[in-house]
């Protein structure tokens, strides 16, 4: 009996297939979680060596944009498992649906953390670019009434540029893989019987929205210590 056109040559049957293809997205993942660790080792080890530094560094970022964005990716992940299981369930309208919905908040994150960059940018917290230990709405008062940056701060945004940048790359690659997926579900290349890149899909989008619920703790919420 001849295999159905979904099922690749070297495969012998769709279970392998999907076993095979779930299992490298997984791998992959975990080669995502030991670089994402590296970053939050590091960050942590100067966090302990300056930590009123890094403190200072978590108060001039924008607290409201990053707790919108957490409930914006959160929102995003409740919709991309609907997705999966309108895909499981064959109702490919519902799947173009739902997976619009959580690309409309993926550039809604994207589009937030571009305004903050920019008010960054405007506060001069940006190092190798920009940054300055005198804030700009104090650079013209006398030396006693300013309160100086200190000089460990750019460590931190060192940091968070970093993290939060390649963070927005993962989420510019997840946007770009559901929108591929959104046409050719709308061009019936999906099944009940045959989903597994948009479960896949959906892996990997949790998986980069969990890393910001570590990255906003971690960043924003600092200031409370």
């Amino acid at each position: 009996m001849s295999k159905p056109v979904y099922v690749e040559q070297q495969f012998e049957d769709i279970e392998q297939q999907t076993h095979t293809a779930t299992l490298g997205m997984w791998v992959f993942l975990a080669t995502e979680i030991l670089f994402f660790g590296v970053l939050f080792t590091s960050y942590t080890v100067c966090r302990t060596r300056w930590p009123d530094a890094f403190r200072d560094g978590s108060k001039d970022l924008e607290l409201w944009i990053g707790g919108v964005n957490t409930f914006v990716l959160l929102t995003s992940s409740l919709f991309m498992a609907i997705a999966v299981r309108a895909a499981a369930q064959g109702n490919n309208r519902a799947v173009v649906k739902f997976l619009g919905i959580t690309i409309f908040f993926g550039l809604a994150f994207l589009g937030l953390k571009g305004v903050e960059y920019t008010i960054e940018t405007h506060e001069h917290l940006v190092p190798g670019i920009n940054f300055t230990t005198i804030p700009p709405d104090e650079a013209t008062k006398p030396p006693d009434q300013q309160h100086p940056r200190p000089n460990e701060e750019r460590l931190f945004m060192l940091f968070y540029f970093i993290m939060t940048g390649f963070h927005a790359v993962h989420m510019i690659v997840g946007v770009g893989v559901l929108t591929t997926l959104l046409v050719m579900t709308r061009r019936g290349h999906f099944s009940a019987e045959y989903h597994n890149p948009i479960e896949i899909a959906g892996l990997y989008w949790h998986f980069v929205d969990i890393v910001w619920v570590f990255l906003y703790p971690a960043l924003y919420l600092l200031r409370q210590g």
